[in-house]
């Protein structure tokens, strides 16, 4: 494998939206949410092997999550787990996982990918990270992957790029989450991708980025760059972290800087950022039920989500296109249309009877 080819996983969210399951001291990440028997970052974690050495995936998270990634991850050191004492979007940590990765490689190429996206074919996704770490090697650039749009999704970002002939596309710029109208053009004109939030480039170039258009934060983490990779780089983090902005890459770097390139992905994806869409993902049976681990008996039920403890036994008549979600002290029942309204009534749960059903 090429030493020069590295990975920041992306692990410190909370997955609000799979609530009951994920909660903010067990997050999506760290569960088995299509019933596969690994998790959402072992699988992650396994197809990024597969190009890049196990040695060099690096593991952003939250603190509190450092014993789930070293229980789930047994692959990884400590030393690969970095940790943010605060949350403060994507800008600071891959700032501070880049400083890293140059101190000790300068010529690294990586990939920065979230932890819980499904992805079924995973030789043309690597074949298209493959087609990235080339350009990158070659060229200092910036690049994406993107996907290509199927309907009008108001939920995900977008990417408009230079219609050409070459599979590598410049994009002319990153539109956040449109209206239904504005999607809809955006899917009509042909030259719009989904943000699938998995960027690649070499160290050289994304410090520079942040050189060029962050120069704060660039100060900020390049104070620390004599104790990155020994003892007391933790002390550092802890005491200095919190100083960063709170700021997303893609408005951080992503929208200033010129030389931005987009690959279509060739493969299937999915953000599994609720339960309307790990239902999309999921095998069904004959009435459009979508079952993991439930044992279930079922009579004029359809287009349902149902998902318990393995082997529970559910008995359900009369209800279609529902969410229901069985997990200890928790039981949800609530329609697939409202599922973006969950984060809300999570809140009024912790409202009504503490945090500890958050």
């Amino acid at each position: 494998m090429n030493k020069n080819y590295y990975a920041i996983l992306m692990a410190g969210g909370v997955g609000s939206r799979f609530w009951p399951v994920s909660t903010s001291n067990f997050p999506k990440q760290f569960h088995d949410m299509l019933g596969t028997g690994e998790t959402l970052i072992q699988k992650t974690f396994s197809r990024l092997s597969k190009l890049i050495p196990k040695e060099n995936i690096y593991i952003l998270t939250n603190e509190k999550y450092n014993d789930l990634v070293l229980e789930q991850l047994p692959d990884v050191t400590q030393q690969q787990v970095l940790l943010e004492p605060e949350m403060r979007n994507t800008a600071p940590c891959i700032l501070y996982a880049s400083l890293k990765i140059q101190k000790e490689n300068p010529n690294g190429v990586m990939v920065v990918a979230p932890s819980d996206h499904w992805i079924e074919d995973e030789t043309a996704f690597i074949a298209n990270l493959q087609t990235c770490f080339d350009k990158c090697q070659k060229e200092s650039v910036l690049m994406t992957l993107g996907i290509t749009p199927t309907f009008a999704n108001t939920g995900y970002g977008y990417i408009n790029f230079e219609a050409n002939e070459s599979a590598i596309k410049k994009v002319k710029k990153f539109t956040e989450k449109p209206d239904y109208e504005t999607a809809k053009t955006f899917l009509k004109s042909g030259n719009y991708l989904w943000n699938a939030g998995i960027f690649i480039w070499s160290v050289h170039s994304i410090i520079t980025a942040f050189q060029n258009f962050q120069p704060k934060l660039y100060e900020l983490f390049d104070e620390g760059l004599s104790v990155y990779n020994t003892d007391f780089e933790d002390d550092f983090i802890r005491d200095n972290y919190g100083r960063a902005e709170n700021i997303s890459i893609d408005y951080a770097i992503m929208e200033y800087a010129k030389h931005v390139y987009v690959l279509p992905a060739t493969f299937d994806w999915n953000d599994l950022g609720t339960w309307g869409s790990l239902y999309d993902k999921l095998d069904k049976e004959s009435a459009g039920n979508a079952i993991v681990n439930a044992q279930t008996v079922l009579q004029d039920a359809s287009g349902n989500m149902i998902r318990t403890a393995d082997k529970k036994v559910v008995v359900i008549d009369g209800l279609h296109d529902y969410i229901v979600v069985d997990k200890e002290d928790v039981l949800l029942i609530y329609p697939k249309t409202k599922e973006q309204d969950i984060k809300k009534v999570l809140q009024k749960v912790k409202d009504k009877f503490g945090e500890n059903y958050g």
